[in-house]
């Protein structure tokens, strides 16, 4: 596997100089210091993000079905030399490549959804009580859109969470930090274009609509430090990101099948298959035509089962209206972005491996509301077994 650095190129360059750039680009490997300094994989808990870099995983890049060991749905993971990680989706599947990354769980603590669809939302339930069981005692934070009507909104689906998982809530309380148990949403007007959601400690997200299926969908961009990351959910290609993901550093859009590949891989008629494809998602060529217009310095394609013939054709046809530097994002791809450069490796991850360390201040955080049983279900208890004697502590 090769290492790829996407050198910074400069904006006021030609169509013709970007072309140059981006071959040279897609084709080099590293002989910089940088890539003395990493190996072409990364590994969990060996190194840390620097004071002026930006990391990115991609946890999920496919499709609701199938999901598979290979690829979970829709989900980013982007952590800051700030010491703030923040998640962009969440879709089923996906917390198992979280998991992999073993992070701080105290501080993956914030997550962004471009809309309610479970293959990007699937797996905020495993995200909530999993990342409280792995070290997180603080609230977890949900931030997304409004809908057409109230039961649409992030604030719903929020309140939902905690209906359906009362029992599973309520049975750990006390074992667990009281405060790692709450779940919080931050639910935004949808209809807003480039409006703030997000502003702490040096970092501002805007977002702004997208156009899939109902009102409600939007999309991110991330700023911190002179870098910038763009995160778009499913959507038609639309005006408001053209315009609000220009020149970022790391822009992420869908890049869905073509109609033709759609329909010959799942057996659709060309009618149901050009809709889908090219009514609410972007098809590879339109993708292209985004890309060349708002001009990333890296653009990543996502949202498709990346079998090796669907990959080429994808490729393909993004490459007749883009020719800038360009990934269409596979599972547990991660980029180091930097002013200088963006460098792509790939986590390699152990496939059982304990829960990170707990910190001192989990183990510290305040417990209370121990979950208890009635008289009727204690008076079950076998006779024939007695527990060891209860510590204090």
């Amino acid at each position: 596997m090769q290492i790829h650095k996407f050198l910074a190129i400069p904006k006021a360059e030609t169509t013709m100089k970007r072309m140059v750039w981006s071959v040279t680009i897609l084709m080099a490997t590293m002989t910089s210091a940088l890539a003395q300094e990493r190996v072409d994989a990364w590994y969990p808990q060996t190194e840390t993000v620097g004071p002026d870099e930006m990391f990115i995983v991609a946890l999920g890049t496919g499709m609701p079905t199938p999901i598979t060991r290979a690829q979970k749905s829709s989900a980013w993971y982007v952590e800051l030399g700030n010491g703030d990680i923040f998640l962009f989706d969440v879709g089923s599947g996906s917390a198992e490549n979280l998991f992999a990354l073993r992070p701080d769980f105290n501080r993956v603590n914030k997550a962004f959804l471009s809309h309610l669809h479970t293959d990007h939302v699937g797996d905020v339930d495993s995200l909530w009580v999993g990342g409280w069981l792995s070290g997180r005692y603080e609230p977890l934070h949900i931030y997304g859109p409004s809908g057409a009507k109230p039961e649409l909104g992030t604030a719903a689906f929020v309140e939902g969470l905690k209906v359906a998982y009362a029992w599973d809530i309520s049975g750990r309380s006390g074992a667990l930090p009281d405060a790692g148990g709450q779940l919080i949403a931050h639910e935004f007007d949808y209809k807003k274009e480039n409006v703030v959601v997000y502003k702490e400690n040096g970092v501002t997200i805007t977002a702004w609509p997208a156009i899939h299926i109902l009102d409600g969908p939007v999309s991110y961009r991330l700023e911190w430090n002179g870098l910038s990351f763009v995160f778009g959910g499913d959507s038609y290609p639309n005006k408001w990101f053209i315009k609000n993901a220009q020149n970022a550093d790391f822009v992420i859009h869908e890049c869905f099948y073509t109609p033709v590949g759609l329909a010959s891989y799942l057996g659709w008629g060309m009618r149901q298959a050009t809709f889908v494809s090219s009514y609410i998602h972007t098809p590879p060529a339109a993708f292209g035509k985004i890309m060349s217009m708002v001009k990333p310095r890296l653009a990543v394609g996502y949202h498709s089962i990346l079998v090796p013939e669907m990959h080429q054709q994808i490729l393909e046809g993004v490459r007749t209206t883009y020719d800038g530097p360009l990934i269409i994002a596979d599972d547990l791809m991660a980029w180091t972005v930097t002013k200088e450069a963006i460098v792509q490796r790939e986590v390699v991850s152990a496939e059982r491996v304990q829960p990170p360390q707990p910190s001192l201040e989990y183990v510290k955080a305040n417990r209370s509301g121990e979950a208890i049983v009635s008289d009727y279900i204690t008076a079950g208890k076998w006779e024939g077994y007695t527990p060891p004697p209860l510590p204090d502590k």
